[in-house]
């Protein structure tokens, strides 16, 4: 675990005026940069060790041994029936989708990683894209419902920041108008909704566990469902459709996930609980570093619900002394990669602005909160000092804006 942060470090610049910031020509905070998602790292000598059984075996894919005990302990965790490893997050999106049957338009939020849209979009399903709730950010439920037409079959959902999407709103509507419901719940491993953790909502729900997630299998994803057919029939299609050796029963792809990259998944399972401590006293100290900052707040999560503490998400009001993106510029010039989460939206990107064009008429929610988040970094490689520079650059951009 990391400790809180306090002052900046012997040979840390101090922020206390415009000539301090790098923009300006200051020496930058951090010759290092200091990213959102640095990969969390468990045990070394653990990781190792299986790597040595790995090799040893000689069993470095095709469902080997790690790949299965990594699948039975994540079902455990998860309170799942099945866990389906995959090579990475969007190669589980696209089996769930084609595993489920969805075909013609399916329903899911713009504001959301483009690989949500582009998993449909790559197999000729239309992305109808949803406006979100300006409050959580998640979809909102009474969007969907203006969306749903003839050719409508199913409903993605997206456990935004960690925070659960509304899960009972969701299914409400995914029951009453026949759809199929699942989620991307890419940001919320580990996280609860109504003291259940997500993987068991919908007809199934997609992890991803690349590099940059807070748990992590160097690159891979997973999709749960309680649903045995649907498990089985996914098992087929990332292994090319083989049921045996020489038997294939269905379409497949090449969706397995390796030995090595299940170790090191098992290794930070082990750690997981450490990550999510990180994670939590590092956004209480921004929120002691902010506190005062007129104009900017931070994401808050539900105290009566288990959270992985991801993203710190921070919203610029638009009479703050700066603009979002100036606020980004700044940080990037003291080497502080802060990002703008999930700007311009979907919808905005190609192929989705040239083949939708008119899509944003629709998504005003989307267009505001896009326009104001920054997605600050955290994660048990964030250095101590970090948090204090960050709130420095707010605060004296808030106070003076961003001319000296």
């Amino acid at each position: 675990m990391i400790a809180p942060p306090g002052e900046p470090r012997r040979g840390r610049k101090a922020i206390r005026g415009l000539a301090d910031l790098a923009i300006h020509g200051a020496p930058p905070a951090f010759t290092d940069t200091v990213h959102v998602g640095r990969p969390n790292i468990g045990d070394r000598a653990a990781f190792m060790g299986r790597v040595d059984a790995m090799l040893d075996s000689r069993w470095l894919t095709n469902n080997g041994p790690m790949v299965q005990e990594l699948e039975r302990k994540l079902a455990d965790y998860l309170g799942v029936r099945h866990v389906v490893a995959m090579c990475n997050g969007t190669i589980a999106l696209e089996i769930a989708i084609r595993a489920l049957g969805l075909k013609g338009e399916v329903i899911l939020p713009s504001y959301t990683f483009i690989a949500t849209a582009h998993a449909l979009q790559w197999q000729e399903i239309t992305p109808v894209f949803a406006d979100i709730d300006p409050v959580t950010h998640n979809i909102d439920p009474a969007a969907v419902e203006r969306m749903i037409t003839p050719r409508t079959s199913g409903i993605i959902g997206v456990h935004l920041w960690g925070r659960a999407a509304p899960v009972d709103e969701l299914a409400e509507i995914a029951r009453r108008r026949h759809l199929s419901l699942m989620f991307d719940s890419a940001h919320a491993f580990g996280s609860t909704y109504r003291g259940r953790r997500v993987g068991a909502f919908g007809r199934a729900e997609v992890f991803s566990f690349h590099a940059t997630k807070f748990f992590n299998c160097f690159e891979g994803g997973a999709v749960t469902t309680n649903e045995d057919d649907l498990a089985t029939t996914m098992r087929y299609m990332r292994n090319f459709g083989f049921e045996t050796y020489d038997k294939a029963v269905h379409v497949g792809t090449n969706g397995k996930m390796p030995e090595i990259c299940a170790a090191m998944g098992l290794t930070n399972l082990d750690s997981l609980d450490a990550v999510v401590e990180a994670n939590r006293v590092n956004l209480a100290a921004y929120e002691r570093a902010f506190a005062g900052i007129e104009g900017v707040s931070l994401l808050r999560y539900d105290p009566r619900e288990q959270s992985n503490f991801q993203y710190v998400v921070a919203e610029v009001d638009p009479g703050f002394g700066a603009t979002r993106d100036e606020i980004v510029a700044a940080l990037h010039a003291e080497g502080i990669l802060a990002r703008k989460y999930f700007w311009p939206g979907c919808h905005n990107m190609q192929p989705f602005r040239d083949l939708y064009p008119h899509a944003g008429l629709l998504l005003p929610n989307t267009k505001s909160v896009a326009e104001r988040v920054i997605v600050l970094p955290t994660g048990t490689a964030l250095p101590p000092d970090a948090i204090e520079v960050i709130a420095s650059v707010f605060r004296v951009l808030g106070a003076r804006g961003v001319r000296p």
